[in-house]
């Protein structure tokens, strides 16, 4: 059952609805000093400048925190997203784009300015039917319907992706990277055929992916090495299907300290994401399913000498009550090891509890938008098992409990 005697969600309802009026409120002083802003006329070059500020609160039971300690006490509002991106088109087949982003979520993000994407796009083949073209930067890695846009609250279909492909615990080594994207697009009568991809350098410093990739900080550091991504895409009838096949081969090297007990390791990480997606006027229907191979070479230890397969899948619905009200419920489902679902043989092995090794997640939600610039969301999650859960935030896995819940609300603005 999702409620039981332990569980506080259904006695903190009225609070919530209270929180949510708080998020609004703490949303409105920027929303009305963003409106008072000057917006410059006849910007030069089609110069555009947009940007968006979302506040949240979030709940979580026992002590299984989510963005922050704080979460699973009295509930946290330590997670803001803030962004300002701008493009300019000097030339009808070229253009220059970038984005800078402040996010504050838990130790992973402690909402540092950073350059979340930047890059030069030239399209040297540009037709009625058929478009070519090159980028050079920083870029959204081309991974699932969803890794290009997540940061943006607008563009996402709930407060929290479905974390067993989107995963917020390795967000920078995963949503970004440096290199070169050839991309092209193909128009025909029976539907739009588009791919994009190259060799890139993957963003791996700071304690996130290091913890993430070999369970805890070491006095050695991640290196990026070269890694190729990719994506090819198929839309018929305007949209209303969508496929899409993407992947990635993720090369990262361990330069070890003096006197450090791992050795020169590698670490090769390949998933295989397969989307597809059906929209009608009212309902939306999206399932991704992924396949992850971890290699892990040469550390000198026989715990990291590692080579396994992840499996990973959701399944979610979308109903448009109204043009400003939406829906949503989801079945997301993470295995760290497709031959270890339940996690046991980890957990024999190594002493750990066997929950950190999956994750299966049911979340419900509502999105109003209460104008085209402001939205409110609020969401409910039910999750046995805490294989996404940040080590980061949750040091001590012995603290965490295999069955807990997690309440959301968000409040976002864009201009």
């Amino acid at each position: 059952m999702f409620y039981t005697s332990s569980n506080p969600i259904p006695r903190c309802l009225t609070r919530a609805i209270i929180r949510l009026v708080v998020v609004g409120a703490a949303l409105s002083n920027c929303i009305a000093y963003a409106q008072k802003l000057p917006i410059p006329q006849n910007l030069p070059n089609n110069l555009q400048i947009h940007g968006f500020v979302s506040q949240s609160w979030l709940k979580s039971t026992d002590n299984n925190n989510v963005f922050g300690k704080s979460s699973s006490d009295s509930g946290s509002f330590d997670f803001r997203e803030l962004g300002l991106n701008a493009s300019m088109r000097p030339k009808p087949n070229l253009q220059f784009s970038a984005q800078m982003i402040s996010r504050t979520a838990g130790k992973g993000s402690p909402g540092n300015i950073r350059l979340d994407y930047g890059f030069i796009d030239y399209a040297f083949l540009s037709e009625e039917n058929s478009k070519i073209g090159i980028r050079l930067g920083r870029m959204k890695n081309p991974l699932g319907f969803y890794n290009d846009t997540r940061d943006v609250p607008f563009t996402r279909p709930s407060i929290l992706l479905p974390q067993s492909i989107y995963f917020d615990r390795t967000r920078k080594l995963g949503i970004a990277a440096d290199g070169v994207h050839l991309y092209g697009e193909y128009r025909f009568e029976h539907g739009v055929l588009s791919f994009q991809g190259g060799p890139v350098r993957p963003l791996v410093r700071g304690a996130e992916a290091e913890v993430a990739l070999l369970g805890q900080g070491m006095p050695g550091h991640l290196a990026p090495d070269i890694s190729y991504i990719g994506r090819i895409s198929y839309e018929l009838d305007e949209g209303r299907l969508r496929f899409a096949v993407s992947g990635t081969n993720l090369n990262i090297d361990y330069d070890p300290a003096r006197g450090d007990r791992l050795g020169a390791g590698s670490i090769r990480f390949t998933p295989l994401i397969f989307s597809a997606q059906y929209n009608a006027e009212r309902w939306s229907f999206t399932s991704e399913y992924a396949i992850r191979h971890f290699e892990y070479k040469n550390f000198g230890r026989t715990a990291l000498n590692l080579d396994f397969f992840g499996e990973s899948y959701y399944l979610q619905g979308a109903y448009r009550i109204t043009p400003e009200l939406e829906a949503i419920a989801r079945y997301d489902v993470l295995y760290t090891d497709s031959n270890d679902r339940s996690g046991k043989k980890w957990a024999a092995a190594t002493g750990g509890d066997p929950h950190r090794r999956f994750a299966k997640d049911i979340t419900v939600g509502l999105r109003w938008n209460v104008t085209p610039e402001f939205m409110l969301r609020a969401e409910y999650h039910r999750v046995n098992g805490t294989g996404w859960l940040s080590t980061l935030d949750n040091p001590n896995s012995g603290d965490l409990s295999p069955h807990w819940n997690l309440f959301s609300i968000l409040g976002s603005y864009r201009f």
